[in-house]
């Protein structure tokens, strides 16, 4: 069971509870497997204008087995950073790509502002202020945003 904070919100990044609500947006049709256009969709919805090619690498990297979809399972292995990835020149560019996605203005930092604007893209249900409170959980500078290196600390923290 993932702990949870006085607000019902997951506290870690890594929880099972997490990373099944995570694979729920990515698998549009609930049917326990995420394709290739669910992960197409789900990216420019984020707002990146992923080419085919590039999702179809992706899924690649992420689909083990190689059946065309991406389990919970793969899907569990790649989101917590699993063994079997341990190219770190990747991950951080996986994670950097992440970090893209929600840096709208493209200034290096993400505001509360910009989680805002993708999560609600995302069909999540919050306010400004929850925002604001996940920003400053991870803002170790005291600068209101989320820098890369602050990104990457909370992706990895487990």
């Amino acid at each position: 069971m993932a702990s949870r904070s006085s607000n019902g919100t997951s506290m870690g990044p890594t929880s099972t509870d997490e990373v099944k609500k995570i694979f729920s947006k990515f698998d549009k049709n609930g049917d326990g497997k995420i394709s290739c256009s669910e992960l197409k969709d789900i990216l420019h919805a984020l707002g990146s204008m992923t080419s085919s090619e590039e999702v179809e690498r992706i899924m690649s990297e992420i689909d083990k087995d190689g059946d065309g979809f991406i389990s919970l399972d793969e899907f569990a292995e790649f989101h917590l950073g699993g063994s079997s990835s341990n190219d770190s020149q990747s991950y951080t560019r996986e994670l950097r790509d992440a970090f893209d996605l929600y840096d709208l203005d493209k200034n290096g930092l993400i505001s509360a502002s910009e989680l805002h604007a993708v999560l609600k893209r995302l069909g999540e249900k919050c306010t400004l202020v929850d925002c604001s409170k996940m920003i400053s959980a991870v803002d170790a500078d005291g600068d209101a945003h989320v820098n890369f290196e602050e990104f990457k600390n909370m992706m990895s923290r487990g």
